[in-house]
């Protein structure tokens, strides 16, 4: 027993140094964001680079406060907006796959696992050329409906894997009570479903977010552009402001990384939702 449980605590400190040095690989990219941002121009091109930042500056910080909050609340309206329509067409259609069962349900599950198939280019094209012809061009609609078609195939299986679990007694309940389709999706379904439905805010609004495909296409030229645009105007043919760059990424991380944490439990019960049945 003695001898087991040594090699149970070695075979622990193993897990756990790997644990950190993996984790230790993958967060270095981020450190070194943030060490580029705290670093002033002179010494960007020392050999051997500074591991940490001598005489650190905050201009990058300044930067980003002066020119990028326009571009911030713009990301922000985008990500919303995107939140609130993928919600809206994926929690029906996914209510509707996993409850009413209509015909060629089948089909359309497909058709939506190959949606996601396609590159983000080909569509942002497809977008490009249509844009083009109803003048949503440079408008902030027209990126929430760009990047919504992403999220909207991804929230409907999320969200039919999990209503599909929903025990079938509520639904008879609800409909003995006399609550139709509607009414037992609202308040049944819904309610029921809100792990899930997170999960798909959350994601939605991280891919709206991130957006650069769709924006640099769709909104290059606006007046109100994302943050993911926003960096370029520190990028010159010239000159390259690399402290003000990763300033501005790491303020753009910010939010993303204060969801994930705020909404992890919540993540974790909504991408398993429907994957073990009782």
């Amino acid at each position: 027993m003695t001898a087991y449980r040594t090699r149970a605590r070695r075979r622990a400190r193993w897990q756990t140094a790997l644990g950190i040095l993996f984790t230790a690989v993958l967060l270095f990219p981020v450190y070194w964001m943030v060490n580029v941002s705290l670093t002033k121009t002179g010494n960007m091109r020392a050999d051997p680079p500074h591991w940490f930042p001598r005489d650190p500056t905050f201009a990058g910080y300044a930067d980003v406060l002066r020119d990028q909050l326009p571009a911030l609340t713009t990301s922000l309206a985008i990500g919303l907006g995107c939140v609130a329509l993928t919600l809206a067409v994926a929690a029906p259609a996914a209510y509707s796959l996993a409850k009413l069962r209509p015909r060629g349900a089948t089909g359309l599950s497909f058709v939506l696992l190959a949606a996601q198939m396609i590159p983000s280019v080909v569509m942002a094209i497809g977008f490009y050329a249509v844009y083009v012809r109803l003048g949503w061009l440079n408008s902030v609609w027209g990126l929430i409906l760009a990047d919504s078609t992403i999220a909207v195939p991804f929230g409907v299986m999320v969200l039919t894997a999990f209503m599909a679990g929903i025990p079938q007694e509520l639904m008879h309940a609800a409909k003995i009570d006399g609550a139709g389709a509607w009414r037992t999706f609202v308040s049944v379904v819904l309610p029921l479903s809100r792990n899930a439905a997170l999960t798909v805010s959350l994601f939605a609004f991280l891919w709206a977010w991130s957006d650069f495909i769709f924006a640099s296409t769709l909104s290059r030229n606006a007046d109100a552009i994302p943050i993911t645009l926003g960096i370029y105007q520190y990028i010159g043919n010239n000159t390259t402001e690399w402290n003000s760059i990763m300033a501005t990424a790491v303020v753009a991380s910010v939010p993303a990384a204060v969801l994930l944490v705020v909404a992890q439990r919540f993540v974790a019960g909504g991408v398993t939702a429907g994957a073990v049945k009782d």
